[in-house]
């Protein structure tokens, strides 16, 4: 596909990255400078501005899939993607860093009849995204991730092997887990690997569960979950854009929340628009001020300010006191991995959510991957069975690749399959692969290239 970026920021980067080798990308940006950072990629650079008709046509935009515009500005990325409309059939995919903007694009998308018409089909707002995966997390105790599919009737959950998990040593065929559940991925170390019945789990995996929600809910208050009552109180450090919309999430559930910002500022003002949440002028790095208030003592801790440094701080800081579980805001995706190995039970990005949603919702939708997990290493694949295949065992089909097929829908029903199950022709599959063989396996099934 040819892909167009306007805006030569750090989403541009990653983005770019992960698709120069198989698309055909262009970034425009009018700072020459910002340009340079992607000489090592295979990919060709404009120095201009999207809004301007001639960059788009020096562009060929008439011809471009896709265009992405993740500068710094809202409304700079809302004309860019208006003349690429006006020029193209590209589907436009807008970043936005004020909520009035993400509810205004809202409204007009949902009063546009025509998709074809709306110029902005897809509005990113990363710190929405981030909010949305921290509260699943929150929803589900000590998971590390979670998504929901077929209408919540099936997830994924993805949990650590602590040192006093029952799975530990253990071998998967021998762990015991119900018939509603199914173990589709092993992260270790940096990698990732889908698992057979003698693999053993190890301290400090991160194991990939997908199943039904009753089944889930099973294996996490067997394998993981201490209290089945979950989570009654938590602490918010930062009270920027993330916290404030988490804390007001939150107070719609029975979780008591207390929210720890530094600007007094800033603090008149969640004091006013949020009804519930305890708001604290102070800094979050002050241990003597968190044993005072009993942050520690909260059952989750989330670090959300807008510094990785400070995060990484006040995460160190309340586990030292004693945190039992803490989810840090990062936003450079490379530290991740270092900021778990430190003791941070949870390590989230709004980059690797907005990476994440431009994978799932725009560049690859075409394929029906519906979820990543562990940075775009695994992915969930929605397939739907070509109408001319003929009915065959799980156990009997040849596999191109290591995958897992995790659930089957068939009308209304959900079947959690085994070796004897029946694929039959227009069931929808949800398939946990490999990132590299995702495509291969949508081929196996439906006949799509």
């Amino acid at each position: 596909m040819k892909i167009v970026i306007y805006g030569a920021d750090d989403t541009a980067s990653i983005i770019a990255a992960e698709f120069f080798e198989d698309h055909d990308i262009i970034v425009i940006d009018s700072d020459s400078k910002k340009l340079n950072q992607f000489a090592n990629l295979d990919l060709s650079t404009i120095n201009g501005d999207a809004s301007n008709l001639n960059v788009l046509n020096q562009a060929d935009i008439k011809n471009a899939d896709i265009f992405i515009a993740t500068s710094g500005h809202d409304e700079a990325n809302i004309v860019g993607c208006v003349m690429t409309k006006y020029l193209s059939c590209a589907k436009t995919a807008c970043f936005v860093s004020k909520k009035e903007c993400k509810e205004s694009l809202k409204i007009i998308h949902d009063n546009t009849a025509n998709e074809d018409n709306v110029y902005v089909n897809h509005v990113i707002w990363p710190e929405e995204l981030l909010t949305r995966e921290i509260f699943s997390i929150l929803t589900v105790p000590d998971a590390v991730d979670v998504e929901n599919f077929n209408h919540n009737k099936t997830r994924l959950l993805e949990y650590r092997i602590k040192e006093n998990s029952p799975l530990l040593g253990k071998k998967l065929k021998d762990a015991g887990f119900n018939d509603e559940t199914l173990v589709v991925g092993i992260a270790r170390g940096d990698g990732l690997f889908i698992p057979n019945g003698d693999d053993v789990f190890q301290l400090n995996d991160k194991c990939i569960f997908m199943g039904t929600q009753d089944g889930l809910d099973l294996t996490s208050i067997k394998f993981f979950v201490d209290e089945k009552q979950g989570i009654k109180t938590a602490a918010i450090i930062g009270g920027g854009t993330v916290g404030y919309e988490l804390a007001a999430l939150l107070e719609k559930t029975k979780i008591k929340v207390k929210l720890v910002e530094k600007d007094y500022k800033r603090c008149e003002f969640l004091s006013e628009n949020l009804n519930k949440t305890l708001i604290l002028n102070a800094d979050g790095t002050n241990s003597e001020f968190l044993t005072q208030e009993g942050i520690p003592s909260a059952d989750v801790i989330i670090a959300v300010t807008d510094s990785d440094e400070k995060n990484l701080l006040c995460s160190l800081v309340s586990k030292q006191l004693g945190a039992k579980r803490v989810i840090t805001r990062v936003e450079q995706l490379a530290t991740i991995p270092l900021f778990e190995n430190v003791g941070v039970d949870v390590a989230v990005s709004p980059k690797q959510a907005a990476l994440n949603e431009i994978k799932n919702r725009v560049i690859e939708a075409k394929m029906g991957i519906i979820a990543t997990v562990e940075r775009g290493l695994g992915k969930v694949q929605e397939v739907k069975v070509r109408c001319d295949f003929k009915d065959i065992t799980l156990m009997d089909i040849e596999l191109p690749c290591r995958a897992v097929v995790a659930t089957i829908q068939r009308g209304s029903r959900i079947i959690i399959p085994k070796g004897q199950t029946l694929i039959r022709a227009n069931d929808t599959l949800l398939i946990f692969t490999m990132a590299n063989d995702a495509q291969k396996i949508k081929a196996l099934f439906s006949g799509g290239k």
